[in-house]
């Protein structure tokens, strides 16, 4: 899929599109509304991801120029927690609205279910992961054990899923905080220790000695069991 993402934050795009082009995003950066205008004359987006606070033209600005000429579907990118902001987001035509700080899978599973709704081309369905007796369907926002549905936080969930779609990679607590917590919780990089703690209570047979939430002494946790499609 290709994004256009106009955001004046350079560190946090210098932080998630790694993330993105490794789930099979090509993103193009506008500093500006006025530079993604100029973009948007010279090549075709499956998406635009617009920041509300923008120098110069306004994000909601843009996001009504696109509706108006070219019809691509929208997110609205914002620090605002307003419900009203939101309602703004929408009725200027934006697909949908994400309150910063956010996850990287959020923002993944924001743009795959944007894409989906409008029918844009180029996005993959997210895979069914099973190991063991464990399912895990990234769609359906469900874990089953057994085949007994599993109840988990979105936070559970999040780190279950980033753990499970890389089976044997190991990430650090920082790294694991970035792709489902955001940067807000920098620094309290033990948050993520409670969280693995409760996870492990609900899919593991013996918390003491898991089987998929794996530690590893000193770096991080791992996924130890064969997650595959």
């Amino acid at each position: 899929m290709n994004i256009l993402w106009v955001e004046d934050e350079v560190k946090m795009i210098e932080r998630v599109v790694p993330f993105l082009s490794q789930e099979g995003c090509r993103v193009t950066h506008a500093l500006s509304a006025e530079a993604a205008l100029e973009l948007l004359r010279k090549q075709s987006f499956d998406l635009l991801l617009i920041d509300w606070m923008l120098p110069g033209l306004s994000g909601t600005d843009l996001c009504r120029e696109v509706q108006r000429e070219r019809k691509v579907p929208v997110i609205m990118l914002t620090a605002k927690t307003d419900e009203w902001d939101k309602v703004i987001a929408l009725e200027i035509g934006a697909d949908d609205y994400i309150t910063k700080p956010f996850g990287m899978r959020e923002l993944l599973a924001r743009i795959k279910a944007v894409l989906r709704r409008t029918g844009s081309a180029g996005v993959a369905e997210d895979k069914v992961l099973r190991s063991g007796s464990l399912t895990i369907d990234p769609l359906r926002h469900e874990v089953k054990k057994n085949d007994r549905l599993i109840s988990l936080t979105p936070t559970e969930f999040e780190l279950l899923v980033t753990l499970a779609e890389q089976p044997g990679r190991v990430f650090s607590r920082l790294q694991l905080i970035d792709q489902t917590l955001g940067e807000v919780y920098y620094g309290y990089e033990r948050t993520i220790d409670s969280h693995i703690r409760n996870l492990r209570r609900k899919i593991e047979d013996d918390p003491a000695q898991p089987q998929y939430i794996v530690t590893v002494y000193g770096v991080g946790y791992k996924f130890g069991g064969g997650a595959y499609s």
